[in-house]
């Protein structure tokens, strides 16, 4: 017993140094009883031998009168628990293993060997899958070390578990466990027989945590650090309204649950606090405001309350002062009538486009090159006039060669000259992203190549209008 009363100091002192470490409710538990020792199961040859006299306490077993271990574990969360268990006995009934298989067991005294256990076990509670809040049904794992007279010995284990919970924290633990030797010769005193352990005892469980003093335990407490309801999970309710504070947008007014505890003074089904005009109904698309002309434009931000007009202009509708179908804000010619197509300007005519032409035409370059002779510089002004008479216009810049040459060569240069005569716009003023330029190389003659000609004519520059 003086064996015990050190071991079960030193598991108390463990508790105590590790009570801190709380995270779930009454997550530590202590159990003690009595345990008892059957070294038959490593005795019998078969399964049947193994098992057959599980219950037979009055052959096999090894007990003392007196509580003879002890238990200390902790939960760690998805139905695990850990826990270190210290055992004490003494080993009067000893099978022997059978050398024939016809001989019958034989139980010896070994000399009132003492036994003493230490285990760590890892459990795992079936609680869950039984749906009910006293059967403890568990399976455990673990590992120690026993010491059976001069012996000692590690173990493997393994074993079932059933506990009846009285209360909350009081239950009836019983277990059985199966411990394997790794040195295993079934000799008293040499070494330690691969046993049965069974344990009868009651558990304890502690270490719940209420802060708040509210009765809900932290773990299950939404407010841990204020005292609270339980229909509100330990949380308070401060202005009565039925909605906790956590979830109450306005905790100190009473209000509606349907607007999160909020009051609605004109009942537009907006609480007051979202409200743009809390004293006057008005729909939820205008933030509690009237609309008299449903434009979309609150009346207290309508510059023209009776007529519908976009947010834009301040509730009023677009003018159009040349009447031309465009609105101002996006004709681009407001003094001046267009068309829509060209954002309110009016449209190049084909007159301007077979004008342009007719001076593209006579743009003349360098034999061979991209650059202009001198007489074409006001051919080139004349075509700078035009665009800018359409600011808003798009024109492509086509290029286009003869057949002399190779058809990469007049590829590059119906690039260049078409890209030379753009740049050339870019730099007398009209946008650049009003330009587009492209060589067709000898692909799109207008003419025969076979002469001079025809050549000539071929050799050309256009310009098109890039219609939207």
């Amino acid at each position: 017993m003086k064996h015990l009363n050190k071991l079960m100091a030193v598991i108390c002192l463990f508790v105590g140094l590790s009570s801190q470490a709380q995270d779930s409710n009454n997550p530590w538990a202590l159990t003690f009883g009595a345990n008892a020792v059957d070294t038959r199961i490593s005795a019998a040859s078969s399964i049947e031998d193994q098992f057959g006299q599980y219950f037979d306490a009055k052959d096999n077993w090894n007990i003392i009168p007196s509580v003879s271990y002890l238990k200390v574990s902790k939960y760690v969360g998805n139905n695990f628990s850990f826990g270190v268990v210290g055992s004490v006995n003494k080993i009067s009934r000893f099978v022997n293993e059978r050398v024939d298989p016809s001989w019958d067991y034989v139980v010896t005294n070994p000399g009132n060997l003492a036994y003493y256990g230490i285990d760590g076990v890892i459990n795992y509670s079936l609680m869950n899958l039984m749906k009910s809040k006293v059967i403890d049904p568990s399976i455990h794992i673990g590992g120690g070390y026993t010491f059976m007279g001069e012996a000692s010995a590690g173990t493997v284990n393994g074993g079932l578990g059933l506990t009846f919970w009285f209360t909350e924290q009081v239950g009836l633990s019983l277990s059985s466990t199966y411990k394997h030797s790794f040195d295993d010769t079934r000799t008293p005193d040499v070494d330690v027989a691969s046993h049965m352990q069974h344990f009868a005892g009651l558990t304890f469980k502690f270490g719940g945590k209420d802060t708040d003093g509210d009765g809900i335990y932290d773990k299950d407490d939404a407010c841990p650090e204020v005292a609270g309801l339980k229909q509100f999970n330990g949380c308070p309710d401060t202005d009565a309204d039925g909605i906790q504070d956590s979830a109450d947008e306005c905790p100190n007014d009473f209000g509606l649950a349907a607007l999160n505890g909020c009051p609605d003074t004109d009942g537009d089904g907006i609480a007051d606090k979202d409200d743009a005009c809390p004293e006057v109904a008005g729909p939820v698309s205008m933030k509690g405001c009237p609309d008299a002309d449903g434009d979309g434009v609150a009346d207290k931000d309508d510059k023209c309350v009776t007529v519908k007009g976009p947010k834009e202009n301040a509730g009023c509708p677009w003018p159009d002062t040349d009447g031309d179908g465009v609105l101002d804000k996006d004709d681009k010619c407001i003094d001046v009538k267009g068309t829509v197509a060209n954002a309110g300007c009016p449209e190049v005519t084909e007159e301007a486009i077979k004008k342009l032409n007719a001076y593209a035409k006579t743009i003349l370059f360098n034999s061979g090159k991209a650059t202009f002779k001198a007489q074409t510089i006001p051919v080139l002004q004349s075509i700078v006039a035009i665009l800018k008479e359409y600011p808003y216009s798009r024109f492509m810049i086509e290029g286009h060669t003869d057949s002399d040459g190779t058809n990469e060569l007049n590829q590059t240069l119906s690039e260049n000259r078409a890209a030379a005569v753009k740049n050339f716009l870019i730099e007398n003023g009209i946008a650049a992203d009003r330009l587009n330029s492209a060589g067709y190389g000898e692909t799109k003659p207008i003419d025969s190549n076979k002469t001079a000609k025809g050549k000539a004519n071929n050799r050309r520059v256009e310009v098109n209008l890039i219609k939207e």
